[in-house]
This record gives structure tokens, sequence and C-alpha cells, in this order.
């Protein structure tokens, strides 16, 4: 059964997160020992601030869906995905377009004192992945909504192109003396006759 995300805020809270185009905070106390699943979406005035924070032409859709389970040690491990559709201009022909956006999410966090007890140090010359460290529970509370944020503008193609679009190189004429092997034969030209070595001064 999907739950709706609830919205009872600690006061310092509403400071945090008062600027946040897309604030969907949970508060971690009231999630269920057995764990919740939740599921949002951005309205038409989120969307549009989320479209202007992001120097996008639009956003037509952006939601979540989000399971939450507990951890030891006060560690809530969130799960999910974030779906987007947004208005881009294609890089190639310069033409409005839409581009969708799916992004697998799977991401720990942790009380603030236990954040740096839980990351992990890299050596350098290490090529294995290096798990990302958990990230920081603010004021008792997650705040799903700026998690979908960051998920969403990090599966955005920073170089979008519609799938006919075809780059045509401006087709210039070659000076043959510029071609490297123009270059090579004129080092062999200005040699000395092979099997005469260059006269000492």
């Amino acid at each position: 059964m999907t739950e709706k995300p609830r919205r009872t805020r600690a006061p310092e809270q509403d400071t945090l997160w008062k600027d946040m185009p897309w604030s969907v905070p949970v508060i971690v106390a009231q999630i269920p020992e057995a764990g919740s699943h939740v599921a949002f979406a951005a309205n038409a005035d989120q969307r549009a601030a989320l479209a202007q924070l992001g120097g996008l032409r639009e956003i037509s859709e952006a939601s979540a869906e989000f399971d939450l389970a507990h951890g030891r040690g006060g560690l809530i491990h969130v799960t999910g995905q974030v779906r987007g559709k947004v208005g881009q201009t294609c890089v190639v022909t310069l033409e409005p377009m839409e581009s969708l956006v799916v992004e697998p999410v799977d991401i720990t966090f942790a009380p603030a004192g236990m954040v740096a007890t839980q990351a992990v140090p890299h050596t350098a010359g290490e090529e294995e992945d290096i798990p990302e460290p958990p990230e920081e529970i603010v004021g008792g509370a997650i705040n799903l909504g700026r998690l979908a944020t960051e998920m969403l503008f990090l599966g955005i193609d920073p170089y979008p192109r519609k799938a006919d679009a075809v780059f045509d190189a401006p087709q210039e004429e070659a000076d043959p003396d510029e071609h490297p092997f123009a270059a090579l034969k004129a080092l062999k030209e200005a040699a000395p006759p092979s099997g005469k070595k260059p006269k000492r001064h």
C-alpha cells in the first residue's frame, strides 16, 4: 500500500527547506519499523520553479517513488526511482525537444554524528568502486523532495540531441601544403641525398 508522505515538520525544518521548490520532508521517527513506500509528484508551480533552477525550458512531469527501510544505528536506506520529462534544446538542430529522465536511487541516510564514521577511506591507486558515504539526516527528517530534485538533475543529459539529428560539419577545401604527407615530403626534400653525410663546418 502506498503511503502519502507525512507533512509534519520540526520548527527548524521550515527554515532549512523553505526555499526548496520541491520539498517533501519525512520524519524519521514516524517511519514504521517495517519501512514505508512513498510516492509523490511535483505540481505545476513546483515544476516551473525546478525548471528555472535547472536552467531548463520546462519540466512537464516530475515524480518519485521511494522505499524507506530502517538499518542499524539509525540508518535509513532509500531506494526507488525519479522520473521526469524536461524541455531542452537539441545541441545539433537547436530545435526544442523533450527528454525523458529515469534515474534509479539507492542511498543511505545517517544521523549527523555517524556520517563521518560511515565514510570509507580511499587509498591512492585503488581502482575498485568506493561506496558513497551516507547523506546526513537533517533535523530528524529526510527531505525526499530535495533528493528527488538532485537525482532528476543528475539524470538530465547536458548535451541533448534528437534521435534523427545529424551534424553536418562544414566542408572546407584541404590545403595540400598543410597535409601531414606534404610536411613529410618537405622534410625529405630538405634532407641531404641518401648516402651522403652533411658537411661539417
